[in-house]
């Protein structure tokens, strides 16, 4: 994946294999990726609530096209969920992270959005 080696938040397809490094494997979807069970996808916690809204989702629509708007936007509802905010930042005072998301595009998804926020978790 493209995360810098001193970073403590990774991100990874929920479909691979969870490996020893992950640290804590949080999902960021708001639907549960197709044919995963929790065990088999490794998941630790389930942030459903920190992924984009319903509406900026199909807005998007993995969109290539849209992918600087959908960042904007995107940014405005994380800096507006406090809670979910919250919940990440506990989680990475614990250590390593792995966001992990269901999209098939491993360039324009919400993970890449929050690791490259990152200062907003902090």
């Amino acid at each position: 994946m493209q995360q810098p080696e001193n970073h403590s938040i990774k991100i990874k397809r929920v479909y691979e294999l969870p490996d020893q490094h992950d640290g804590r494997r949080i999902l960021v979807d708001r639907l549960w990726p197709r044919g995963l069970t929790k065990e088999k996808a490794g998941i630790d916690l389930w942030l459903k609530d920190i992924a984009p809204s319903t509406e900026l989702r199909k807005w998007f629509d993995h969109d290539p096209g849209r992918w600087e708007e959908f960042q904007d936007r995107y940014l405005v509802e994380l800096k507006d969920n406090h809670e979910q905010i919250r919940l990440l930042k506990q989680e990475l005072d614990k250590g390593i992270v792995t966001l992990v998301y269901a999209a098939k595009d491993e360039e324009h998804n919400q993970a890449i959005v929050i690791q490259e926020n990152a200062w907003l978790f902090r």
